[in-house]
Formats: structure tokens, C-alpha cells, sequence
């Protein structure tokens, strides 16, 4: 792949193939296939590929930085909270024998998880002084302003009441530098405070998916309005969860452990009549992903947003739409209103257009515009306010996909980083990526494969 010319680069995954033609195309661009550098926020993006490396790219699709780990997901540290160095990140550093509960859904096969500094130096890692002597942390990892680090992490155990003979209960520990645990949480302690009714508790107990909860996502409320104007549920030292198998968000209070604020799992479902208005009462999200307050200073700021995979959730499953998408939702979590939200339609395309049924993230930009990983396709890209699509990526980095050995270019979480987090005089580029017309794509295509096959061929154009 050229660096700067990504949007010309194609992927070739299966042109040629003994096992016969697959629906999917067969030849496809990778790399930045649009970027409008006037509408789009000129930033870096950091993201773990399906190669298991950890990769920051500019605006046009270059690498700038590779870390040869993964992250589950790959976090970066704010400089202020490590002595103002640039360019530290939290990455799984390790693995272990995940046993036979083990999958690339869960944290049992990790070992480790650590800091490194830019050139790639651990500085700091915890697994060994873990419970049961393995970090075990999945979906999330957090630099905490005090200096500890919160992981999201899987604990093997039975639970009383649980048809499974163990659980893969979901954890929270809070860990000092020197690796000392001083603050846990169990899902299983708190079933009672996710909104389940008698009915759905029964079938919560009776799920031969050990895997009950799936808790997917951990982020620290931060500063916001509603706490601000008094609303202590809103603490900013509170974390903000969500449940992809159940279908809930919550937020637990960090002295004592208790839900305070919750949403779903039982919403009305989406009404297509109604499902573009705004702002509208919350419908149903479905394994949903990366829930998170809009952090102060940027637009929406103290709403919650969302990526709302409508992907098969709940106690029991939630009813998909036929030809229905995924969605980003923000939302006013006083009001419980929907007040923005991506969908395909936004782009004027069908829903499934835009759809990924795990994995995937959203995060609020500077400019009002949101970044979008829709993790399943391992494509990223820019939205504005108004749904218009100004900076779009397609991850080139292979590997097998969750669960299987079929290869895809999945992508977990794609994350924001501005100019000011690496080391000065880091490289970047701001060239603008024009889509061409259908008739141009095609040609670049033809053109591709037969000089692939070492076939000439000029083309005279005549207007």
C-alpha cells in the first residue's frame, strides 16, 4: 500500500480462489476512500487491528505509530495524568490458557495488561498481583485521575441460583501503580438493580450462556452539568457500564457500589413511523456498545452516546426489524429523549447499509462531527451533525474474525487522538481524498487487475 494514496489501494480477498466465488466482493478499496479536510476534524485515530497490533494513522490513512500488541481496547492516557509524556497507551501485554470458557468475547485468555510509553517501553503492568493471579481484563481499561487504573475484567466462579455450573461473572478492580486491588465490584452481587423483571431474572438463571451478562463497556462519568446543578448520580468519579446480552446501561456510585441510574432493558420497540424524529422518548437499543458521557467541553457535552448495534440481545431476544440497521444515539439521560442520532438513513441509504451486529464504537469530536467505527466491517468514518460522511476508512490489517477461522478486517473500537497527544514533530497528512464517479471506480479497478496479470492497456477518453 502506497502511504497518502490509500484510497487507491484494493485489497485483493478472494479475486482468485479454489474454494469458489463468496458474495462478499471480491475486490474492494482499503485505506481513506473520502476525506474532505474543510468539514472533517483533522485528528490521528488509534485502533487495534484484526492483525492483534495496535496502529495510530493520520488523516489520510498513513501509520504513524505501531505498538506490536493489542488492545482490548487499545486506551490512551491523557499526558497530564503521567508527568505530561505523550504517547502512553494501555494494551494487553500478555496471554494465557483461557480453559474451556475461554473466547475471543471474554478476558480469559489474558495474562497481563500494561502501559507503554511511545517508543514501546512497559512502564507499568498488573496481572500477576490480580485475583487469581491473571488480569483477566476485557472491553475496558481507564487511567483514573488519581493514578489508579480501573480494568474491566471476567472472574470464573458459581453463583447460587444460576443453572451453568460457573459463571463468567463480570469484574471492576481499581489498582494503584504498585498493583494493589483497592476497590472491586461484581455483576452478580447486583442482579436485582438491572431492571429485570421476575420473568426475565428466570431466564437470566436459567441462560446455558455462562457468559450472562457480557458487560461490554467501562467509562468514568467525568465532569458534567447534571452533577453540577446537583444531581449526585451523576458523580463524576461514578462508572458508566452497559450490558451487551441484557441490553441495559447503568451507572454504578463508586462508594457504594449500587445502580443509581439506569436505562433499558425493556424500551418500546422502534417504531418505523417515528424513528426519525427527534427529540423522541429512548427506544429499544439492542447489544448495544461504548456508552459514555460526551466528556465537558465538547458539543452535547453530559448526554449519553451510544453505538445501538441492533444486534440479537435480551432476556428474551429483542424482535429485529427485517431490513433495519445500526444506529449512534445520543442522548438526554435526565430526559431519557433521543436528541441525535446517526442512522443510514442519514446518509440517504437503506439501514443495512451502515450495520454492525457486535463489536464497534462512537465518540463526539471538537467540531461537532462524530466518529464512527462500525467495528464489524472494520470501516471507520466522520459524520457530520447533519449525517453528511466527510472522512471515511477501511482497515487493510487481516486476521481471523471472532470465533472462526474465516479472515476479516474487524476493528473492536476505533478511537479519536488529537495532534497534541504524540511527541512533537510527529508526521501527519491532511490531502484531500475525492470519491470518484462510479464509471472512474471501475476503471481504476480494470486497471488494477490487468496490471496485476501483466496486461497494458491505455484508455482514450473523449468527452
Amino acid at each position: 500500500m502506497l502511504p497518502g494514496k490509500t484510497a487507491l489501494a484494493l485489497l485483493l480477498s478472494g479475486a482468485v480462489s479454489s474454494t469458489g466465488v463468496f458474495a462478499a466482493p471480491s475486490v474492494y478499496p482499503t485505506g481513506v476512500t473520502r476525506y474532505d479536510p474543510n468539514k472533517a476534524f483533522n485528528q490521528y485515530v488509534i485502533f487495534s487491528g484484526a492483525d492483534k497490533q495496535t496502529h495510530l494513522i493520520d488523516m489520510n490513512g498513513n501509520e504513524v505509530k505501531t505498538w506490536p500488541q493489542a488492545g482490548f481496547p487499545s486506551a490512551i492516557i491523557d499526558p497530564q495524568l503521567v508527568g505530561g509524556a505523550r504517547g502512553h497507551v494501555l494494551l494487553q501485554l500478555s496471554d494465557k490458557d483461557p480453559g474451556k470458557l475461554g473466547s475471543a468475547g471474554n478476558g480469559l485468555g489474558n495474562q497481563s495488561v500494561g502501559e507503554l510509553d511511545w517508543s514501546g517501553k512497559v512502564v507499568w503492568q498488573w496481572g500477576d498481583k490480580a485475583p487469581g493471579g491473571a488480569a483477566q481484563q476485557h472491553h475496558d481499561q481507564r487511567r483514573l485521575s488519581s493514578g489508579n487504573t480501573v480494568v474491566l475484567a471476567n472472574k470464573v466462579h458459581k453463583v447460587k441460583g444460576f443453572k451453568v455450573p460457573e459463571v463468567i461473572d463480570d469484574a471492576i478492580y481499581e489498582v494503584s501503580p504498585d498493583g494493589a486491588v483497592k476497590w472491586q465490584w461484581l455483576a452478580s452481587e447486583h442482579l436485582n438493580e438491572f431492571g429485570f423483571t421476575p420473568e426475565q431474572l428466570k431466564l437470566v438463571h436459567a441462560s446455558e450462556n455462562p457468559d450472562y451478562l457480557h458487560i461490554n463497556n467501562l467509562s468514568v462519568v467525568g465532569p458534567n452539568k447534571w452533577f453540577d446543578a446537583g444531581d449526585k448520580r451523576f458523580n463524576p468519579d461514578n462508572l458508566l457500564l452497559d450490558s451487551r446480552n441484557a441490553n441495559f446501561i447503568a451507572i454504578i456510585d463508586k462508594h457504594s457500589g449500587k445502580v443509581v441510574w439506569r436505562l433499558g432493558p425493556n424500551l418500546p420497540l422502534i417504531n418505523p413511523k417515528t424513528a426519525q424524529k427527534l427529540p423522541r422518548p429512548v427506544d429499544q437499543f439492542v447489544g448495544q456498545h461504548d456508552a459514555h458521557i460526551i466528556p465537558a467541553g465538547l458539543p452535547g457535552a453530559g448526554n449519553l452516546l451510544v453505538f445501538d448495534n441492533q444486534g440479537s440481545a435480551g432476556y428474551p431476544n429483542v424482535t429485529l426489524g427485517l431490513i433495519s440497521g445500526s444506529r449512534v444515539l445520543e442522548i438526554d439521560p435526565q430526559k431519557n429523549e433521543i436528541v441525535w442520532q446517526y442512522s443510514a438513513a442519514n446518509s440517504k441509504q437503506p439501514g443495512w447499509a451502515f450495520y454492525s451486529s457486535f463489536i464497534s464504537s462512537a465518540r463526539r469530536l471538537p467540531n461537532g462531527n462524530t466518529l464512527i467505527d462500525e467495528g464489524m466491517n472494520g470501516r471507520f468514518f466522520q459524520v457530520t451533525a447533519s449525517g453528511e460522511n466527510v472522512w471515511e476508512y477501511v482497515s487493510p490489517y487481516l486476521g481471523k474474525a471472532p470465533g472462526s477461522d474465516a479472515i476479516s478486517n474487524w476493528v473492536y473500537r476505533a478511537l479519536p487522538v488529537s495532534y497534541d497527544w504524540v511527541p512533537a514533530g510527529t508526521p501527519r497528512s491532511e490531502t484531500a481524498v475525492l470519491v470518484p464517479a462510479i464509471g472512474v471506480q471501475q476503471t481504476q479497478v480494470s486497471r488494477y487487475l490487468l496490471r496485476l496479470f501483466g496486461i497494458e492497456i491505455s484508455y482514450e477518453r473523449h468527452e
